[in-house]
């Protein structure tokens, strides 16, 4: 039986080049769903996948994790098209406007962290973030909640008592304790509502692991290392194209010296497709799985362990189950008093 493989955010960057090396594995055995939120761009990716793979089972579903109509739409329309959904990839997420800290980039230039500053991002970058239209934070709506939401309705085909099945969730090493707080889990007061949001990712899959994984469903996160995608290059916006030419030898050297700077997106999935390949309960839930690559080009996978505790990540899925509680209720307000 094809294995079902749903890949949010697949239309450009990490997710794209999952789906690229998913396959390249896997043409006669997978029926690939690319969720994205810009259908058009989603229709050109699934063109230059099936002109690769002209055999692929390739299908388009549009979501956008920032809408919790589109997500519970979305899910309701999986489950008519599936009876049962064997990995997800929860990849979907946004950096939005980020600013780079200039004086705080340049004095770590010449410190001793010049390579975690460039490998993490932490303490150069802030962003700004908006609210949505269903009153939630949108980074934390689109990386974390709309996935959160995703899976819970979704249960039905991730939870059967004949499969086992894979929840791979795209983290990043800009994911730091100090962005996180739980009584401000929407990040509403902070400038890191990034770094936050893929903290709570992190605390997020180890209590999933905690609900699930005596039904069959397994989680996991990855790390993708340093990647040039849309989201990296928008950190410098106003950097004219020869200047990011320009920076290009600088990581390539970089990366003689650490193995995070995977740098292209093909790269960055190496976590992301290993996960593909393993046998989910063999899996350790409290690690990473960092996307790697050595100075010569070799990629490879390597665990380590996250810094989080159980007690907070049960705490923080209480609250989210208190927050779709709220969500869900306004939704019908909504719908019932148009």
């Amino acid at each position: 039986m094809d294995r079902v493989v749903v890949v949010t955010g697949a239309n450009s960057g990490i997710g794209l080049a999952l789906c690229e090396r998913l396959l390249s594995e896997n043409t006669g055995g997978l029926q690939l769903c690319l969720a994205c939120r810009n259908l058009r761009r989603a229709q050109a990716a699934r063109y230059a996948l099936l002109t690769s793979h002209p055999t692929a089972q390739v299908s388009l579903l549009q979501m956008d994790t920032s809408s919790i109509t589109s997500v519970i739409s979305a899910a309701e329309e999986l489950k008519h098209r599936y009876n049962q959904l064997d990995c997800l990839y929860l990849n979907a997420g946004i950096m939005p406007s980020p600013q780079l800290d200039v004086k705080a980039f340049f004095i770590g230039l010449f410190s001793s962290s010049v390579i975690t500053m460039f490998a993490t991002g932490e303490g150069i970058l802030m962003q700004k973030d908006s609210v949505t239209p269903d009153g939630l934070q949108e980074v934390f709506a689109t990386n974390l909640f709309g996935h959160f939401l995703f899976v819970r309705e979704l249960e039905s085909v991730l939870c059967r008592a004949d499969q086992t099945s894979q929840l791979i969730w795209t983290s990043s090493s800009n994911a730091h304790r100090s962005a996180f707080q739980l009584e401000d889990f929407q990040h509403r007061k902070g400038t890191q509502p990034y770094s936050s949001s893929k903290y709570a990712t992190d605390l997020l899959s180890l209590a999933l692991n905690t609900r699930y994984n005596r039904q069959g469903l397994y989680s996991s996160v990855i790390c993708p290392g340093f990647v040039m995608t849309n989201m990296t290059y928008r950190i410098l916006p106003s950097f004219p194209t020869f200047l990011w030419t320009l920076l290009m030898p600088i990581f390539w050297l970089i990366r003689v010296f650490t193995n995070t700077f995977t740098l292209t997106p093909y790269n960055g999935a190496e976590a992301l497709l290993w996960l593909f390949r393993q046998n989910p309960e063999s899996l350790d839930p409290r690690a990473k799985y960092h996307s790697l690559t050595s100075g010569l080009g070799n990629n490879y996978t390597q665990p380590r362990k996250m810094d989080i505790e159980l007690d907070t990540s049960e705490a923080f899925y209480e609250k989210l189950l208190q927050l779709e509680d709220e969500v869900r209720k306004n939704l019908k307000e909504k719908q019932e008093h148009p």
